[in-house]
């Protein structure tokens, strides 16, 4: 069930990175601090990158990701990215080491692959809403309406409706 939630969503972006010229995918948005729908993006898949390379170490330290601005600029370069995630995501479960250095310290904590799974898809919605907020400018664009809705969420609004 994760990995389809993760299909779903990971679609939804390619499906609205089809729609978008480079110049909207670069373009600065007021609202996000100046930033654009290509660096929220760019972030979404370099999370995804690092649990996918750091997988056989079997420690994932988030802070160590490429930063490839070419995924932010170029749609195509995005799009391929996540065609690769989606191919290398289906692993099986199994105990990882979380790594993180905060203030200086390093902390370390045990996790899963499953967990992390989670945790790049909750971070993924979470940055899909802010793209949102970009998107809505484009009024030329169509997007799902739970585009960058966590799931809970359109659980909760579909029980609501019954």
């Amino acid at each position: 069930m994760l990995t389809i939630s993760i299909h779903k969503t990971l679609t939804e972006l390619l499906d609205l990175l089809s729609q978008l010229s480079n110049e909207d995918y670069t373009n600065p948005c007021e609202e996000l601090s100046n930033s654009s729908i290509g660096a929220h993006t760019r972030h979404i898949i370099e999370l995804f990158q690092c649990l996918q390379n750091q997988y056989e170490s079997g420690t994932i330290n988030y802070d160590n990701r490429l930063r490839d601005y070419g995924i932010q600029t170029d749609t195509i370069k995005a799009k391929m990215a996540i065609t690769a995630i989606l191919h290398s995501m289906p692993r099986p479960n199994k105990n990882l080491i979380l790594q993180q250095v905060i203030d200086e310290n390093e902390v370390t904590i045990e996790s899963n692959y499953h967990r992390e799974l989670l945790y790049n898809l909750e971070h993924c919605i979470h940055h899909q809403a802010l793209i949102k907020v970009a998107v809505l400018q484009l009024k030329h664009l169509v997007i799902d309406e739970d585009f960058g809705v966590a799931r809970s969420t359109i659980e909760y609004r579909k029980q609501c409706v019954q």
